[in-house]
């Protein structure tokens, strides 16, 4: 239920936060993104990672990443993990710590786990399902909030539940009846419930090396990469070889380089010219939260080494137009239809970067087959709106001279909810008679009004991530009618509670065959667009630059983002 900062994924999350950056020309590099350097990776040398946001919070208890190719995931392991390729082969759950993705009970209620023999942390010691059970546990406590949410939601007794330091009898609704087994037990069905695993809170950590709200200090790696050094709360993070990971327990991160050191808090601008340039240690340095800018995109375009060392990457996210149809005149469905048909689509992918940054979109699950994409366009009106078919339907809504309305975006330069986005809409709408007047906010004003319920205006600009690849963290957030928060952050913004649509998304949380699960879930996107309670804009495209010594780019259609743990160096 995260969206990502501005400069790190929302994937994403990226809201991990995960970035958007800007685009540029309609034309840019060749996509990257299913290749590799030539000549065949070894092992050896430095990684250098240049970021803009740093790795605070460095405490698996309080990240919220979700499998993905980012920093964490180098130290941290789960019971399991996305399957790093490139594309929508990355968008699949895989083992980790465990054996396998878990067993399911019949309803999807109890989700059994069994690890792999041969897991040792750094100092040696042997992983236990004890291990994981206390790490989860950890994630409830006041003292290391910043974590992924859904357990507590969805564990037995984990609304309740705070934490080890202040309940030490733990969590009965996960069981561990011998040190290589653990059982999770749900209040509700849920299928995802593997995707849910990849999270950094199913990270082992050893109860008697907990420090507590120190621990991000120095945490206790099961991966393949220990923390030598830790500085201004992530701002540089050093991690070297953790010599008691073996790759015969772990089939999915390659280890080539034996040092990477994260350098973060760097402006955008410096780490594109960087990594540009590539001289000294920036010849092996990669970013995963940093995209090319408008101008930086247009340059590279016209060089074709630099275009050679380009990644191209997708990531589940949607940016969108949404109605408050508690707020007139939104309650007329005419009236948000109309707008739906107005709306210009090719000079909104403009205003957000071109079409090598910005994919136009009609639905609003993201357009990858792991989500339940379904191709559908509820108000067709072409790539240049329809401003006809928009005036015919506000004159039906008693709206023959026109109307005024306020679009809210914030004025933060994301190019997801910027004044150049809102500016296309404006005059898309203007041609269908309706006058916009736009309400530009700073970003933290911008946000505090939106996801309140008690200010949430009718009309704004809005985007959200998925935190894994699938329909559901997508449109229940979004559209389940028992997920609407009266007080607090609220992300339903159109208040739909239908009973089909609760009901739908019931069932299909009961499906453990992902492939189903994302027909019903493209089936529901369908059915719930038809109501125009929003106005797909955009699924963005990521672009990021890396050194010109590094070689075996993976980027998959989980976060968008080049995978750390796939790198050479040469």
């Amino acid at each position: 239920m995260r969206q990502p900062s501005v400069t790190s994924r929302r994937v994403a999350a990226a809201v991990v936060t995960m970035a958007l950056a800007g685009g540029a020309a309609a034309c840019g590099p060749k996509d990257s993104s299913a290749k590799s350097d030539s000549g065949k990776p070894s092992k050896g040398g430095t990684l250098t990672v240049l970021n803009s946001q740093p790795q605070t919070d460095f405490d698996p208890a309080r990240l919220y990443t979700s499998g993905g190719g980012k920093i964490p995931s180098l130290v941290f392991r789960t019971l399991t993990t996305r399957n790093r390729e490139n594309g929508a082969a990355g968008a699949k759950v895989v083992p980790d710590l465990a054996t396998n993705t878990g067993v399911p009970s019949k309803n999807a209620t109890v989700w059994t786990y069994h690890l792999k023999d041969g897991l040792k942390y750094e100092d040696g010691t042997t992983i236990t399902s004890a291990d994981i059970k206390y790490g989860i546990e950890r994630s409830f406590a006041a003292e290391l909030s910043g974590g992924a949410p859904y357990l507590r939601d969805w564990l037995i007794g984990g609304n309740a539940y705070q934490g080890p330091y202040k309940d030490k009898k733990g969590l009965a609704s996960i069981e561990t009846p011998d040190a290589r087994t653990i059982i999770f037990k749900l209040d509700k069905p849920e299928g995802d419930f593997p995707f849910l695993a990849t999270q950094t809170s199913f990270a082992p950590v050893p109860q008697a090396k907990d420090t507590g709200t120190k621990y991000e200090e120095h945490p206790v790696s099961s991966g393949p990469y220990k923390v030598l050094k830790n500085e201004n709360d992530g701002e540089h993070l050093v991690l070297t070889r953790n010599t008691y990971w073996s790759a015969k327990t772990d089939s999915q991160r390659k280890a080539y380089p034996d040092k990477i050191d994260v350098q973060s808090g760097l402006d955008s601008t410096v780490i594109n010219q960087r990594l540009a340039t590539s001289s000294g240690t920036d010849a092996t340095a990669i970013t995963t939260d940093t995209n090319l800018g408008p101008a930086e995109l247009a340059k590279v375009a016209g060089d074709k080494t630099l275009a050679s060392r380009v990644g191209t990457g997708h990531f589940g996210y949607i940016n969108y137009i949404a109605f408050n149809p508690k707020v007139k005149p939104f309650d007329n469905p005419k009236v948000r239809e109309a707008i739906s048909y107005a709306i210009n689509r090719t000079t909104v992918v403009n205003a957000a970067g071109g079409s090598s940054l910005a994919e136009a979109a009609t639905t609003m699950l993201p357009n990858q087959p792991a989500y339940g994409y379904t191709p559908y366009d509820a108000f067709p009106s072409g790539q240049t709106g329809n401003p006809a078919k928009a005036k015919a339907l506000l004159k039906a809504a008693g709206y023959a001279n026109g109307l005024t309305i306020t679009l809210t975006h914030s004025n933060a330069k994301d190019f997801e909810t910027s004044p150049e986005i809102a500016t296309a809409i404006q005059e898309a709408l203007k041609q269908a008679g309706i006058t916009v007047k736009l309400d530009g906010l700073e970003d933290t004003a911008y946000r505090d009004k939106i996801h309140s319920l008690k200010t949430e205006p009718g009309f704004f600009l809005a985007h959200w991530g998925a935190d894994w690849p699938s329909g559901g963290p997508f449109l229940a957030p979004l559209f389940d009618g028992r997920q609407i928060v009266q007080s607090g952050s609220n992300f339903n913004y159109a208040q739909l509670n239908d009973a089909s649509v609760n009901k739908e998304i019931d069932a299909i949380n009961q499906l453990t065959d992902a492939k189903a699960a994302a027909a019903r879930w493209g089936a529901l996107d369908k059915k719930i667009g038809q109501q125009a309670l929003d106005v797909p804009l955009f699924h963005p495209v990521y672009k990021r630059l890396y050194g010109k010594d590094v070689k075996n780019i993976v980027i998959s259609d989980w976060d968008g983002v080049l995978d750390p743990s796939q790198v050479a160096v040469k």
